[in-house]
């Protein structure tokens, strides 16, 4: 660890990441910043703030609604669609360009708006930062140093700062005195219990991280109680803090809505980019045709193509996300990060904050023989109340705090407090001095803490204190915490206890604690693993306390579904790979052991969503397909995340993952329902064009129709999908809509060659002229009703009505239907080519029409069957 003299003024000590690093004293690091406890003068601070500027941290603004807009351009289903309208316009398809351009403007729009508006909230949650801090300073080298308030963005490393209680940390700083300082480091670590801190050149252990060394501070972080003395180590953009904004810049890793969007846009390009020759070379071959059937072959490559996919998944997205936010207080910022945690399988998140809560609760007080004693619970309760009330302490500790609430505070009041002995890092213990009731003449001490720290203290025979240390670690690996608890009759005297007098005790019993756990975490992990997704929980913590929570909250934890940080340093990445789908618990992680953990699940084909809130895990939240923070996180981690809840609360997310889950199946059956359909309507195209002597479809007529198609689909943002749908990830798989589309696609095709036998029948007499028009409309006719019938038997809502009224998409089917019959009839069918079309035809196509009704539910029972099969393997 080091602090650049060269910087001073801005330097910040550069600390390895655990395991082993060393850490310089108080007096290295004063030497390598050339200060002082006198602190700097005034012009040696004005010169460092010069030369390395003042303390302030990056400043990130929210991207401007415009940049949002062209940004949106480089999506790949809009890129595809793009490229498409500039085609069209290239070969003077005026039309079908103005059509594809407007509704790539619409999609960007919409995503833009989206986007910018989840900008503007998670800005406004910004909190409020420290703007003065109290320095210590001297006019010149000669003069006293005196203390005065001065603005935060003017302090300079080298600088000596005095904190209190409730002080924001303004900068990165090293402990020069301290005295009962406790700090909250949440916005760093995303731990809410405060952290005792002290000045001592005690390290914390070697495989402490720098957050945990009790002689640092930070900026961001907030003084709960005492106060300190401190000399500035880094400032501005050089602080642990700072550094972080600087990560939060940079590409992500692509995220489960990528690589999908990747894949089904690659399928799409492949299929325009094929088509058009196909259609030029066989009517060329066959029908002598030239360049004039070029304007029908984009028309064809149009057809193929979903035209309101970017539109309709830009509205599955921020419909999704805007209900939400509103009903569950949940900020997407990212639209797609949506369909990602939707998608995702497996949630990672710590355990303290979400599992359990920041505070303890006693489980019971244990008697020397193992056995519950109530008694060890008021004693520990008597040295909990006095030592708060006698060491003029500003709030009693988490522990102490926990023993206070399980007894009667009434029973406390029948002991005279005489003098407390605070607890100190060095002894690990507190001590109590009261008179109890009716001993007149004695006082008796009251201790607590470690179990090792009171064993060492009392009158115990060698054997009997392995027994009793043997006791505590059967209790520690049950996942409790452990106090000691010893007492001691001492007479009554009025000069001053110390230290000095805690021996000879009398041991008493233990204390177990264990994490209170959180109100909703047991509910909604019920939820999750009714969703499918596992949970893995990635902790600092002792693997026995990670493991009790869990169990506690009915989460089955095998024997070899735990590991800790020491065993995973030891595998390679590929024996990882192979660990991480068993293993439920990974203990004493650091951010470098979480981002690893990460990466393997995500190599192992998951897809992982993770909750953080310290800075120490935006390299996690940087890794996943989809990054959690709360709102209460450090600024930065809101920026580095891509959904931000109102509450750190499981349920939040479960709401998140059914919201995910239902856009993404509304995006998924769009696209099933429209590629199919358009894959069978293009075989059928193809082949009518080599088999007739005239285009099976005027390019107008091919434009109207998939106008009205898509306008329709658009009712698919509003369908509610089934209930199985949300009981497992949805992913949009390139490889399974191709065996959708072909399945299908090839029986749309066989009811349009159908419908072509029909035609011929009903065309037998007609002159060229008129047979051109009816075969238009009939085929025209036949195509909407056919995709009206699919838009209703094949979406990933109910099969059938089941006695519900028509939602949003079976009137939009209706509404087709009414299209496709009444617009031949029509003073417009003329406008587009059509004509009206005899009675026979209507009878033959309802035989056809009736036939693919139910020929098409069975097909999909049985590809459900299929794929069913081919995902879970029976």
């Amino acid at each position: 660890m080091a602090v650049s003299v060269t910087e001073a003024g801005s330097g910040a000590p550069e600390v390895p990441d655990p395991p082993g690093f060393s850490v310089p004293t108080l007096l290295q690091v004063l030497r390598r910043l050339d200060s002082g406890p006198r602190g700097l003068t005034e012009a040696e601070a004005e010169a460092r703030l010069t030369r390395f500027g003042g303390n302030t941290l990056p400043v990130r603004g929210t991207a401007s609604w415009p940049w949002l807009f062209v940004r949106s351009l480089r999506d790949p289903f809009t890129a595809v669609l793009l490229s498409l309208g500039l085609v069209s316009a290239a070969v003077f398809a005026w039309g079908t360009a103005s059509v594809i351009l407007f509704l790539v403007g619409v999609s960007c729009v919409l995503r833009a708006t989206g986007e910018h508006r989840a900008g503007r909230s998670t800005a406004a949650l910004r909190q409020l930062v420290a703007t003065t801090a109290t320095v210590v300073r001297s006019a010149d080298e000669e003069a006293v140093p005196t203390a005065r308030e001065i603005p935060v963005d003017d302090l300079v490393a080298g600088d000596v700062i005095r904190l209190g209680p409730g002080d924001v940390v303004p900068a990165d700083v090293r402990l020069l005195r301290a005295s009962g300082l406790t700090v909250y480091q949440s916005a760093l670590t995303g731990e809410s219990v405060p952290v005792a801190k002290y000045a001592d050149d005690t390290p914390a252990g070697t495989r402490s991280g720098l957050f945990d060394q009790p002689q640092w501070c930070f900026q961001g972080s907030s003084i709960a109680s005492g106060s300190a003395t401190a000399v500035v180590t880094a400032t501005g953009a050089r602080t642990r803090l700072g550094a972080a904004h600087g990560r939060v810049v940079g590409r992500p890793e692509p995220s489960a809505f990528d690589r999908s969007v990747h894949g089904v846009s690659w399928m799409l390009i492949r299929f325009m980019l094929l088509t058009p020759p196909l259609v030029l070379m066989g009517n060329a071959a066959l029908r002598g045709r030239g360049l004039e059937t070029l304007p029908f072959a984009v028309a064809v490559a149009v057809g193929l193509t979903p035209e309101m996919l970017p539109v309709l998944v830009t509205t599955c997205l921020a419909r999704g996300a805007s209900l939400l936010a509103r009903s569950h207080g949940v900020i997407v910022r990212r639209l797609p990060a949506l369909y990602d945690i939707g998608a995702a399988d497996v949630l990672c998140l710590d355990k303290t904050g979400t599992l359990t809560q920041d505070r303890p609760v006693v489980e019971r007080g244990l008697g020397p023989d193992g056995r519950d004693d109530p008694e060890i619970l008021r004693w520990a309760a008597v040295n909990a109340w006095w030592s708060l009330q006698l060491a003029d302490l500003p709030e009693p500790d988490a522990l102490d705090e926990a023993i206070l609430d399980a007894v009667d505070e009434e029973d406390l009041f029948a002991y005279d407090g005489i003098a407390a002995v605070p607890f100190s890092p060095g002894r690990r213990l507190a001590t109590a001095v009261v008179r109890s009731p009716g001993c007149l003449g004695w006082h008796t001490l009251a201790v607590k803490g470690d179990v090792e720290a009171v064993l060492a203290r009392c009158a115990l025979p060698d054997e009997e204190r392995a027994r009793l240390r043997d006791l505590a670690a059967r209790q520690a690996d049950e996942g409790l915490r452990i106090l000691a608890v010893a007492t001691a009759e001492r007479p009554a005297r009025t000069r001053h206890y110390t230290q000095a007098d805690e021996g000879g005790l009398t041991f008493r019993g233990l204390i177990t604690l264990r994490d209170a756990l959180a109100p909703t975490a047991a509910e909604a992990l019920k939820v999750l693993a009714g969703q499918g997704v596992a949970v893995k929980v990635l902790t600092g913590d002792h693997p026995g306390t990670t493991v009790r929570a869990c169990r506690d909250l009915g989460i089955p934890i095998p024997e070899d579904a735990v590991l800790t940080a020491d065993a995973l340093d030891t595998l390679a990445d590929t024996e990882l790979a192979a660990l991480v789908a068993r293993t439920t618990v990974f203990a004493r992680c650091t951010p470098d052991h979480k981002s690893r953990i990460i990466h393997a699940l995500r190599s192992a084909g998951h897809r992982v969503g993770f909750l953080g809130d310290g800075v120490n895990d935006l390299p996690a939240l940087r890794t996943v397909d989809a990054g959690i923070a709360p709102q209460g996180a450090a600024d930065v981690v809101r920026e580095g995340a891509d959904l931000v809840l109102a509450e750190k609360d499981l349920m939040a997310i479960t709401h998140a993952i059914d919201a995910g889950r239902r856009a993404g199946g509304n995006i998924t059956t769009y696209l099933r329902v429209t590629l199919s359909s358009n894959f069978g309507n293009v075989i059928a195209m193809l082949s009518a064009g080599l088999l007739l002597p005239f285009l099976p479809m005027l390019p107008a007529q091919v434009l109207t129709q998939n106008l009205c198609f898509d306008a329709a689909q658009l009712t698919f943002a509003h369908d509610r999908p089934r209930q199985s749908i949300l009981r497992r990830p949805t992913v949009l798989c390139p490889r399974d809509l191709m065996r959708f589309i072909a399945c299908f696609g090839l029986l749309n095709a066989v009811a349009d060659l159908a419908t072509f036998a029909v035609l011929s029948f009903t065309l037998h007499g007609l002159t060229a002229g008129d047979g051109e028009a009816v075969f238009h409309s009939g085929w025209f006719t036949e195509n909407l009703l056919t995709q009206a019938l699919v838009m209703v038997l094949l979406r990933a809502g109910h099969r059938g009505t089941q006695g519900r009224r028509p939602g949003p998409v079976s009137w939009a089917a209706i509404a087709l239907s009414v299209i496709g019959l009444a617009l031949p009839l029509s003073p417009l069918g003329p406008l587009v080519g059509l004509a009206a079309l005899p009675t026979a035809y209507y009878l033959l196509l309802s035989l056809v029409l009736a036939l693919y009704a139910a020929v098409l539910p069975m097909v999909r029972a049985r590809h459900e069957r299929s794929h069913h099969a081919r995902t879970t393997g029976l």
